[in-house]
């Protein structure tokens, strides 16, 4: 697995979870934004990056890992934006409904519960965006009819050392 092309996706996932992050905060496209983060983010980011050249050919098991790097980074930074500048909207403009972080802010422990429910559902947006990145590279397979091909010393196995 080439380490600096994880670190480019997951840069790239940082950027665009955020980008979306912010836009979440207006009301009427929260659910939108919701739905692009646990669901798109990692085929838009593929796309964007086969649209440009900036990675080569991938199979589907390269797309899967692919995008649920790119799924997990993403909702990790929509929710670092999105809790915190939704708490300070509702705290300027007196609306409960925007303030997230208000609820949680009780305690520590409930601060705690805040973060393991925002790690568990970043694991949740992982398996799906790693759905759709596979679903992206098996496009891209039936469009341009380039098939990877399998070699030992090319694989995504990772080692935890």
């Amino acid at each position: 697995m080439n380490l600096l092309l994880l670190k480019q996706l997951s840069i790239l996932g940082l950027f665009a979870g955020a980008m979306v992050g912010l836009v979440a905060t207006i009301p009427f496209l929260f659910w939108l934004c919701i739905l692009v983060a646990m669901f798109w983010i990692s085929a838009i980011v593929l796309v964007y990056l086969k649209q440009n050249d900036l990675i080569g050919i991938i199979n589907v098991r390269e797309g899967s890992i692919f995008g649920a790097v790119i799924g997990f980074v993403a909702f990790i930074a929509f929710s670092i934006i999105f809790i915190p500048v939704s708490s300070i909207l509702g705290l300027i403009f007196k609306s409960y409904t925007l303030d997230v972080l208000g609820l949680f802010m009780k305690d520590f422990g409930s601060f705690i519960v805040l973060i393991l429910l925002v790690i568990s559902t970043a694991g949740l947006a992982a398996l799906f965006n790693g759905f759709t990145g596979l679903i992206t590279a098996y496009v891209y397979e039936l469009i341009s009819g380039q098939k990877k091909e399998y070699d030992e010393n090319n694989t995504v196995d990772f080692t935890i050392e």
